[in-house]
């Protein structure tokens, strides 16, 4: 590992997976870190988010030797060449992967086992993981030694001194604000619509399914062998008492046009008000903004945990098809109004609709590029 001097090289702040995708990185570059995370173990190898990782995700992961994090035990067998069904007016047609460049197959892959297996490969290659990390706190990030304060589970305060500190901890989180407020700007679209985000214990068969009719977006997509998140498109002002259980299945047979023959228990129940925002800069001193802590995306575009595990490369996913996205996001590309906080004075940026489709329980929360599932996916069901 190198020496610096310092407690270690690298503070990550955030074990999701941009943290751990960053750290492991890490270590087998050589680099030290230490990747704090205020929730305890049993909490985030448990937590619901997204489902899925696109082609550039699953090759970055293989490229640094970590393909094991998303292989399963079964495959899809697909039609390769079809893409991802969608229902337009009941009619089936076909979304195909965009044109970014990649090849290969992308992965159904909940994210809590994602992640699940990204801590068990960290720890195994002797990764500082040190979980109840809370009350963080970033200091001196101008300096060539910023520090990072921190409650251990048992009330006492540890300090890490650390050449870098790495933000990965969420929207929520604290690394963002260790930015200066007239340096910090924040942009974003506002779409005008939410949608219902439903989990179900019923199996998505197939993995997903996608509906644009004329009441609305809709789809099924696949978390697990026996679990599938459901979105409908609904307006800003619903709210989840509106929408009973069957209410949703219904309003999804609509929308695919024929019945839906698997049902399950729904479990949770979210209104989703979609926008896009970006925050600028993404680095700031010794202080680097990845993952959710810069940007949110559309919650089933494949992208938003795609991002996640690629960004931590640095100059090689900034030299990607993807991170072009999100740059092209916040360049004034689009006319729509946005609105501009924490350092307003700057020029406001626009986000593109079609690159910024973010959701955001409370009103604030933000995005990069949303594209179409790849066409090559299979499942990952690890254990």
């Amino acid at each position: 590992m190198t020496g610096t001097g310092k407690d270690t090289s690298v503070v990550i702040v955030g074990a999701g997976v941009a943290g751990l995708a960053l750290g492991t990185f890490l270590l087998r570059k050589g680099v030290d870190c230490v990747v704090l995370e205020k929730h305890s173990r049993a909490y985030v190898e448990r937590r619901q988010r997204a489902g899925a990782l696109d082609a550039g995700g699953v090759r970055v992961l293989n490229e640094w030797g970590v393909g094991e994090a998303v292989e399963g035990h079964s495959r899809a067998d697909s039609d390769s060449d079809s893409g991802v069904p969608m229902l337009v007016d009941g009619v089936q047609r076909w979304w195909r992967m965009g044109d970014d460049g990649e090849s290969g197959d992308g992965v159904f892959c909940p994210q809590q086992v994602l992640v699940r297996n990204l801590i068990r490969i960290f720890l195994r290659d002797g990764g500082d993981l040190r979980f109840g990390a809370k009350d963080v706190s970033l200091r001196d990030i101008g300096t060539e030694q910023p520090l990072v304060r921190y409650r251990e589970p048992d009330g006492s305060t540890r300090t890490v001194t650390c050449d870098f500190v790495a933000g990965a901890d969420g929207y929520r989180g604290v690394s963002r604000t260790a930015v200066p407020e007239d340096v910090l700007t924040c942009s974003r679209h506002e779409f005008g619509y939410a949608w219902l985000t439903v989990m179900a214990e019923v199996p998505a068969d197939p993995l997903a399914l996608l509906a644009v009719h004329a009441r609305g977006f809709a789809a099924q997509i696949t978390r697990g062998p026996n679990a599938s998140r459901l979105y409908l498109q609904c307006p800003l002002s619903d709210t989840v008492e509106q929408w009973p259980d069957e209410r949703v299945w219904s309003e999804l047979e609509a929308r695919f046009g024929a019945p839906v023959e698997r049902r399950g228990a729904i479990t949770s129940k979210q209104i989703v008000p979609l926008r896009g925002v970006v925050f600028s800069p993404m680095s700031h001193g010794r202080l680097h903004l990845l993952g959710d802590a810069a940007h949110l995306i559309s919650p089933m575009s494949a992208e938003g945990m795609s991002l996640a595990s690629t960004t931590p490369t640095s100059s090689p996913a900034r030299s990607s098809g993807r991170y072009r996205r999100m740059t092209r996001a916040c360049s004034p590309t689009t006319p729509t109004p946005v609105s501009t906080t924490r350092g307003s004075a700057r020029r406001p940026r626009s986000v593109s609709p079609r690159q910024c489709m973010t959701p955001a329980i409370p009103p604030t929360k933000e995005s990069s590029a949303s594209r179409s599932p790849a066409r090559n996916w299979r499942p990952c069901w690890s254990h």
